[in-house]
């Protein structure tokens, strides 16, 4: 407060007929001898805060005691909230607007700030901080002039953007989606230095984000809640956004999704979809970038020593060139279902399936990869097409189907499931009709998949099913020659 109103002297002096006071150690003192002087010159006064909830979000998950000291009885945040809101009640701040992340800290001190409207949820603000399409392709024109790009060029350029970093909604009613605007400045300001696209989609600004979803994810059942998000055909659903999170209840109450879903969705990691038939919220993981931040939180928790990342890097980059799978799903086997808890998956195992084969192959590096991605109306279950920028490197596109029976389908013990070779179980009748429709559908996606990329797809296809979580076998298609 003494370095604002500091300020504000400097800026303002001239206007000032008043000895405004700034005692060192008496902050609200000096608000209110600002106050006193703007009364005098007939103008009005406008409190910005910015970020009022940053030491919240630091302190909530060290620190409790501290937060508590800062927001309980005599608390110096909610004795300066107080304050403000005399001031506001006719004694000279004018409007007072207020800006964060979350409403952790205007829940905990709501005795002592009572009187905020919250318009986050509103439509007309939705855009207010970030950038509808038409901004992004007209700032792309003008780097097209600078680097000569093709409109071909140009458009790719677009489409990369779109994926990686649109598909932003803050209003429950029907808006145009918006770009975080961070990632957009980032990707054009690689474009216009270089002429070429960012290696990372990844501003290093946003790293924090990660942190918030490991928040959450340590939280009972926060795991559940973070794998959910990584399918969208079962998206996380909230019968409406909480709004109040104190502190007290985040690190002590029961939480359910609801409570976690709105708390990504606040964080920004989660977006509004759309409303069902019971007018409840879908929320779904809004881009490529924030996909990313949810896999790299699942493989910390499951590949988390030196000798598992660096065997995984290894099979990836194998996977990639040659499109082999018997590293890759000897490596799930002993890997991830070896320590990924099942339980609360019991119903979704498909859904388990496919997440296994999402976070050990993801790499927006050199792939832009989709679960249940839509062709011509349907879906695949995984696709990795390669990046525009990546085509020419010696690697494979690739469309996953996959397909699970439990060990009761299979009337088999886990015992003897692990006993029979891959070919073995592949030639069983329950196992062949599932890799026959797996293929089935996959040779339809190819040929869409053929249309729309030409003579540059080289696409391997694989028909996976899942026994139990104890196996899997596969079948492999190629690329056209």
């Amino acid at each position: 407060l003494n370095g604002c109103i500091e300020a504000f002297i400097g800026r303002y002096d001239c206007y000032l007929n008043y000895n405004i006071e700034n005692p060192i150690d008496n902050g609200i003192r000096g608000l209110q001898s600002v106050v006193t002087a703007v009364n005098k010159t007939g103008h009005k006064l406008y409190l910005l805060i910015d970020e009022y909830d940053n030491f919240a979000n630091e302190v909530m998950t060290a620190q409790r005691q501290d937060y508590a000291n800062l927001i309980r009885g005599e608390g110096i945040v909610k004795t300066l909230f107080k304050a403000v809101k005399a001031l506001s009640a006719g004694q000279g701040i004018d409007r007072v607007f207020i800006t964060g992340v979350s409403p952790v800290v205007m829940s905990d001190i709501s005795s002592g700030y009572n009187v905020a409207k919250n318009i986050s949820l509103r439509p007309e603000y939705n855009d207010l901080c970030g950038f509808h399409e038409q901004e992004i392709a007209a700032a792309l024109q003008q780097i097209k002039l600078t680097c000569h790009f093709s409109s071909e060029k140009m458009a790719e350029a677009l489409e990369m953007m779109r994926i990686f970093y649109n598909s932003y909604c803050f209003s429950e009613r029907k808006v145009d989606s918006i770009y975080n605007p961070t990632l957009a400045l980032y990707f054009l300001d690689n474009l216009i230095r270089d002429c070429d696209y960012p290696r990372e989609m990844l501003d290093s600004n946003l790293a924090m984000d990660r942190n918030r979803i490991k928040y959450v994810a340590s939280l009972p059942h926060g795991q559940e809640v973070i794998a959910r998000a990584l399918d969208p055909q079962n998206l996380p659903v909230v019968a409406r956004l909480a709004d109040r999170f104190g502190v007290e209840d985040m690190l002590t109450a029961t939480k359910d999704q609801s409570f976690m879903a709105s708390l990504l969705y606040y964080l920004g990691v989660l977006t509004i979809d759309s409303e069902n038939s019971l007018t409840e919220i879908n929320l779904r993981i809004p881009n490529l970038v924030i996909r990313r931040l949810y896999v790299e939180r699942l493989q910390d928790n499951i590949f988390s020593d030196y000798e598992n990342k660096t065997q995984l890097y290894q099979i990836n980059k194998f996977f990639y060139k040659t499109g082999e799978l018997q590293s890759l799903c000897n490596f799930i086997e002993d890997h991830y279902f070896k320590v990924y808890d099942n339980r609360d998956y019991r119903f979704t195992n498909e859904l388990v399936i496919k997440t296994a084969f999402l976070v050990t192959l993801f790499s927006d590096l050199y792939y832009i990869m989709d679960s249940e991605t839509a062709i011509d109306r349907q879906y695949g279950d995984l696709s990795m097409m390669l990046r525009p920028d990546t085509r020419h490197y010696p690697l494979l596109d690739h469309l996953l189907e996959f397909k699970y029976l439990s060990l009761a389908e299979l009337n088999l013990t886990g015992v003897a499931v692990k006993d029979k070779t891959r070919q073995e179980l592949a030639e069983l009748p329950v196992v062949a009709e599932k890799l026959d429709d797996a293929e089935k559908q996959l040779l339809g996606y190819r040929r869409i998949l053929e249309k729309h990329y030409g003579a540059s797809l080289k696409l391997h296809t694989h028909a996976v099913v899942a026994l139990g979580f104890d196996r899997l076998v596969w079948r492999s298609t190629p690329r056209a020659r």
